[in-house]
């Protein structure tokens, strides 16, 4: 193709381009973001975008917009389509008019039809980063498998992002600028308190990750304490942690699945933090009645879980089941609390958390992006874009209301009493 023919040809793509961004956004409120074609031209804002979506080629807007999805979307970003430059978070408001929005035919139409006047997109499609697991869902063999998938990734690699204590669920703020270290310390002294605990007393984590919270329950109230964990991974790091700290003589991690727990001695407490969104709808009531047989009479415990608002409508396949959380099974709070009560448990009392995640995400996106060349470096690209974008466009849940996540206490009654104080005070 000579000069004069890839002239006219950029003009023309980027004059297509730019009549089909009008006609999609002709009825979005908001001109506070710009597009960069593949050639450099700018549609929409020109003075401080809040953020800018940068097409990385000709066909790029055909490869998003051909069969839009959040799944679509999500590939198009991670096979890198299109970058986000700026508040990503942003982006996810945008996204939400693109994908929920009701289209006459008429529109309909015409979209398609000045969408096909745009290139294909030239970058090879495949299968980059998804893994088949084997067996049924939610089998232990295959929830080993969905475990590593997600938290077997380099340990330096959360690193760059959590808090000092390696805590990887929502954090508990007490201003909106407070910094994550104080919140996550402040959200494992919360649950301390809301559990009760005291010395001597046997707690058992069921999820307990790099081991944050039973360092902090055994350093500043003297428990007991065992963590479970499906990933081998996750034990080594804390059972070194747990080493380092001289806690070997309170604490101990073991890799077990919480339906092969056979420890001979009941608990006083029982806590699962951030692990209730792997266990699946089905397998409540396993989980419930296991954790009832755990604790002791008079025992409480404390259930930390994600839940899907029951007045949102999900479109589509999900890109956090696909490339993040595959098997993952989010419910109705209403769901969970009905299996807890058909297990046994009384419901003591029910929080939300959700201002907090979306607050404890934008700090772990912000994070994240500050240090996007060592992500890249001990990981790759593509999974740097996939965090990215996973932790952004949750962010974005919890602030609107589409996810939410929740403290919820549960007792064990003893002949009726919960030996439980008549009031909260001293939580606070």
């Amino acid at each position: 193709m000579g000069a004069w023919a890839k002239f006219l040809f950029r003009e023309t793509t980027s004059r297509i381009s730019a009549d089909f961004l009008d006609a999609l956004l002709a009825h979005y409120p908001r001109r506070d973001f710009q597009v960069r074609l593949s050639d450099g031209t700018v549609w929409g804002a020109q003075q401080q975008p809040h953020f800018t979506l940068v097409l990385k080629r000709p066909g790029s807007l055909r490869a998003m917009f051909s069969s839009p999805s959040e799944l679509t979307l999500g590939e198009a970003y991670i096979y890198d389509d299109f970058d986000i430059q700026g508040d990503l978070e942003a982006a996810f408001d945008l996204a939400d008019y693109l994908l929920t929005r009701e289209r006459g035919p008429g529109e309909s139409f015409d979209l398609s039809a000045r969408l096909e006047k745009l290139s294909e997109s030239a970058r090879p499609r495949g299968d980059l980063h998804l893994v088949e697991f084997g067996g049924s869902v939610h089998t232990k063999d295959r929830d080993r498998q969905v475990i590593s998938y997600h938290y077997d990734l380099p340990t330096e690699f959360y690193a760059l992002w959590l808090d000092r204590s390696m805590v990887y669920s929502c954090a508990y703020f007490s201003k909106p600028d407070e910094d994550l270290d104080s919140a996550q310390e402040r959200k494992l002294d919360y649950i301390c308190r809301k559990l009760r605990l005291r010395a001597g007393e046997r707690l058992l984590d069921i999820g307990c990750g790099w081991g944050g919270f039973i360092m902090h329950a055994a350093t500043h109230y003297g428990v007991q304490a065992v963590g479970i964990t499906l990933s081998v991974l996750q034990a080594e790091v804390a059972r070194r942690r747990l080493r380092e700290a001289g806690l070997n003589d309170r604490c101990r991690v073991e890799v077990s699945d919480y339906r092969d727990i056979d420890h001979v001695l009941q608990y006083d407490k029982i806590v699962s933090v951030g692990m209730f969104e792997h266990v699946g709808e089905s397998l409540l009531p396993e989980y419930f009645r296991r954790v009832w047989d755990l604790l002791r009479p008079g025992g409480v415990f404390l259930n930390h879980g994600i839940a899907y608002s029951a007045t949102s409508r999900r479109r589509g396949p999900s890109f956090v089941d696909r490339y993040v959380f595959p098997d993952g099974d989010l419910m109705p709070i209403s769901t969970s609390l009905r299996a807890a009560e058909l297990s046994g448990f009384e419901l003591r009392d029910v929080e939300s958390l959700r201002e907090h995640y979306a607050l404890t995400l934008h700090h772990w996106v912000q994070r994240l992006e500050a240090h996007q060349k060592e992500a890249r470096r001990v990981t790759d690209e593509t999974t740097y874009r996939i965090w990215r974008l996973y932790m952004a466009g949750s962010a974005h849940g919890f602030r609107t209301g589409r996810m939410n996540i929740y403290q919820v206490l549960f007792s064990k009654p003893l002949h009726g009493h919960s030996g439980l104080p008549l009031t909260r005070a001293d939580w606070y």
